[in-house]
């Protein structure tokens, strides 16, 4: 081939296919041909995305852009920097990429799913609507519409996007799921027989047996029918058990150790390890992280103080533990195990500090306080404690039968690998004992760092209990910090229509719905 556009011709074929091989080689010989080629080293950058190769394929997009700097590079580099958890990087690329430079739905709809990922749902919707402006029969586009939609509080958009998705994509087992997940459903408007017929088509297809039955369990509640809901859990979860075993037996590594930590006089396993300036970390007061099991109150804590006028929200980053990791730098794929945690004893603790401040000093407003509000940060208090020592913890700790049947009866991101527990009750309860057992020995051993919150404490007496936050977190009283249904931030979270509420009682005990179904995990947690 002596024609440039053949070759690109030839690898955009080939990647449409997933034949990497094939489009990489069209790509190379295109640069031996013709030089530094701009498009050549983008399209090398998405083929390293397809394969998985996320840091290559941020070399190769920039490369491109020092060539020629074009909208549709960033368009991708956005995407990269979300998938990598680094939201500042992202929405600066993004900036490079706006709605009206780009002219092809699917790079539209990638930046707003970047932006999405990161949290930025008003910024993604402005995507969304240009991409579904040019190619309106995308059941996929509509989704993610309806996705941003809703953390953003539009939820009449929202449903109308995602119906529409079900209308053109019927077995759309995640539209399905967002649209039970709104609420609403009376007896004379609920979608179960639909849902019904969808669950016929998935019984093999694990995720859509997944989303099917879930949406199925909350409407099922909404309507009151409480065996036909767990039945209906039970079934969506049935081929997940065994991956809840397996997540339970890493889960109890990490929780050895820390115990150990926290049992230890010193806090720390390798004491002598930590040379002064570790000791010390970042001085810096200006992180507060809410932490705790899932569905235990960490978003209403989070809405509490993020209506405060010195604070800002940062949402669920994932910051500190990527922080961790890259300057551990351990072999593994994942942020989060043991090898990693045992490895950060010989880390600098100012550079973790100093890295983590870095990395969102963005959010912050005119350098006010920043709330992380990520619940699996309580694999890291003591990091945190030591990293930055001014920072302050608030932990959740919510009824235990309340949490664990929570977190059986909600729908976690299923390619996490944080959530993977939550597909077996028992297992649930396993967890929930080891998390409980080493937060209060840390509470115990550091109380002007870790404060240990009742959820039921703060739901029903919030005029006490808010008070008494805000002064853990230094802060000044505040009226408004009461009246968390006029705060007006998007929520990225499963409590996203619940917290636009005001504070209400309406959670305690739900557990007892299915206190028939639940003997088993009544015994594990003491109350039977």
């Amino acid at each position: 081939m002596t024609d440039k556009q053949q070759y690109f011709s030839v690898a955009t074929t080939a990647i449409s296919k997933r034949d990497y091989t094939s489009a990489h080689k069209a790509c190379v010989e295109v640069i031996q041909a013709f030089g530094d080629e701009p498009h050549a080293y983008f399209l090398l950058g998405i083929i390293h995305i397809e394969i998985g190769q996320i840091n290559k394929a941020v070399k190769l997009l920039e490369k491109s852009n020092g060539i020629e700097a074009r909208p549709l590079t960033y368009a991708y580099l956005a995407k990269c920097f979300a998938l990598i958890g680094d939201l500042n990087l992202a929405q600066a690329a993004a900036k490079h990429a706006p709605p009206t430079s780009l002219t092809r739905a699917l790079d539209l709809d990638t930046v707003g799913v970047a932006l999405s990922r990161v949290g930025d749902h008003e910024g993604a919707l402005s995507y969304f609507k240009r991409a579904l402006s040019i190619n309106n029969d995308n059941p996929q586009f509509h989704y993610n519409y309806g996705v941003s939609s809703k953390f953003a509080g539009s939820f009449t958009q929202a449903r109308d996007h995602f119906e529409q998705a079900i209308s053109l994509n019927p077995n759309f087992y995640q539209a399905h799921f967002a649209l039970s997940d709104l609420g609403g459903i009376t007896v004379e408007k609920n979608h179960i027989n639909r849902l019904l017929d969808a669950s016929r088509t998935c019984d093999k297809h694990v995720e859509g047996r997944l989303h099917i039955g879930h949406a199925l369990a909350k409407e099922y509640e909404a309507l009151g029918q409480y065996d036909e809901a767990f039945e209906a859990l039970q079934y969506a979860k049935a081929p997940k058990q065994q991956a809840s075993q397996d997540a339970l037996a890493d889960y109890e590594m990490l929780f050895d150790y820390l115990q150990q930590q926290a049992d230890s006089p010193c806090g720390s396993a390798n004491k002598n390890l930590i040379k002064s300036i570790q000791a010390h970390g970042a001085q810096d007061s200006s992180p507060i992280f809410v932490i705790g099991m899932p569905r235990s109150g960490t978003t209403l804590v989070e809405r509490i103080l993020s209506h405060h006028s010195q604070v800002a929200s940062g949402g669920e980053l994932q910051d500190f533990g990527v922080a961790v990791k890259s300057l551990a730098n351990t072999p593994s794929q994942h942020v989060l195990d043991l090898d990693t945690l045992k490895a950060a004893e010989n880390l600098n603790m100012q550079e973790i500090g100093e890295c983590y401040l870095a990395r969102t000093a963005y959010l912050k407003q005119d350098g006010q306080r920043l709330v992380d509000k990520l619940p699996f940060n309580f694999f890291y208090v003591d990091l945190i404690r030591r990293a930055l020592p001014n920072a302050k913890i608030i932990c959740l700790m919510r009824d235990p039968m309340d949490t664990c049947v929570g977190n059986y009866r909600q729908l976690f991101s299923i390619h996490s690998p944080y959530y993977a527990y939550a597909y077996d009750l028992n297992v649930v309860g396993r967890f929930y004992l080891r998390f409980k057992k080493v937060m209060e020995a840390w509470a115990q051993k550091f109380p002007g760092n870790v404060h240990i919150q009742s959820y039921e404490a703060l739901a029903i007496n919030p005029s006490e209990e808010v008070p008494k936050l805000l002064s853990f977190c230094d802060l000044a009283w505040e009226e408004q910090c009461l009246h968390v249904e006029r705060n007006t931030l998007p929520v990225s979270t499963a409590s996203k229509v619940q917290v636009r509420e005001a504070i209400n009682t309406r959670s305690i005990g739900r557990w007892k719905h299915y206190e028939a179904h639940t003997l088993t995990l009544q015994k594990l947690l003491g109350y039977c």
